[in-house]
């Protein structure tokens, strides 16, 4: 009773003096803050020139705004590093409020090559006029071109100047751009031999293992959904580019290419026969190891059982 009758006149009390529960959580908040306000000012950090950041970025143009800063009040080297996380639709929204930053020529040209990774005129002079955000544009609509129609799509980047006419050139082009329709790109290949040829000498299979190394072929060349000349004339060509980056290796096993081809077939029908869901009875590695080795008797059997457990742990060669 004692002690109600003391918090009801403690109360009172607090209230005479204006500092009621709630006044007082506000008080001791402001004080927290304060306090806070002071370390922090304590720890900022002055960039070159005595500039200070935390300053910085708390400005904002009015009272009312609370959104994003203007980027113009930053170091300029902070403001480029901002926008380089932008894509070309957000660049191009950005270059309505900061014009002059979100129009850098090193900004686009970032752009260009982590898209497009090899053009020809990356190599060349720049014409009079040039800018990258422009490229930016005729390379994405070339790109499109391409997955509608391969042939338009490559004239294309030759009418612009983009590409040289050079099986060479437009090998490397496909080989360092990931915008292009793969079954698009399939069509293309399957007719032009010529790129096809260039294409599979930029692969470089050194020290790599043979199924692997299929799976990297494969996600640039893409294989056909059904057997056929064309997938015959993939795998020849892998096998004598994978003997080629590893010829230590083919006289340490005794393989030559015939023997590679033999067992990259094996690999692509041990992959359907163990991903498919229609395949009930799968493929056991002894049956594997004994179906392999008829066919290329030269084949240890230690080797052909690393295969089968690769494609056993990580899936198929040519998803």
């Amino acid at each position: 009773m004692g002690q109600g009758l003391w918090r009801v006149a403690r109360n009172q009390q607090l209230q005479h003096q204006g500092l009621s529960g709630q006044g007082y959580l506000t008080r001791e908040h402001g004080r927290r803050t304060a306090a806070n306000n002071v370390s922090n000012t304590s720890h900022r950090k002055q960039a070159p020139g005595g500039i200070d950041i935390y300053h910085l970025l708390k400005t904002r143009k009015s009272k009312e705004q609370e959104g994003f800063i203007n980027l113009e009040m930053l170091p300029p080297e902070l403001s480029f590093t901002i926008l380089s996380y932008l894509n070309a639709t957000d660049l191009c929204l950005a270059s309505c409020v900061w014009q002059d930053l979100a129009n850098d020529e090193l900004l686009w040209q970032g752009l260009c090559k982590s898209t497009w990774g090899h053009c020809s005129i990356y190599n060349k002079n720049p014409p009079l006029g040039f800018s990258f955000r422009k490229l930016y544009m005729q390379l994405d609509e070339g790109s499109l071109t391409f997955n509608a129609n391969p042939d338009e799509g490559v004239n294309y980047f030759m009418s612009k100047g983009i590409l040289d006419d050079s099986p060479k050139e437009i090998a490397k082009f496909i080989f360092c751009t990931r915008t292009l329709n793969w079954k698009k790109l399939r069509i293309y290949l399957d007719e032009r031999r010529d790129v096809l040829d260039d294409l599979v000498t930029l692969h470089n299979f050194r020290n790599q293992f043979l199924p692997n190394a299929l799976r990297e072929f494969f996600r640039h060349i893409h294989a056909p959904e059904e057997r056929g000349e064309y997938l015959e004339t993939l795998i020849t060509k892998f096998s004598h580019r994978f003997c080629a980056c590893n010829p230590d290796l083919m006289r340490e096993l005794g393989l030559s290419p015939d023997a590679v081809y033999v067992l990259c077939y094996s690999l692509i029908l041990l992959s359907i026969d163990l991903t498919s869901p229609h395949v009930k009875n799968k493929m056991s590695k002894r049956e594997f190891i004994r179906n392999t080795r008829r066919a290329a008797q030269n084949i240890s059997e230690d080797f052909v059982g690393h295969l089968y457990d690769n494609i056993y742990l990580i899936g198929h060669v040519a998803a």
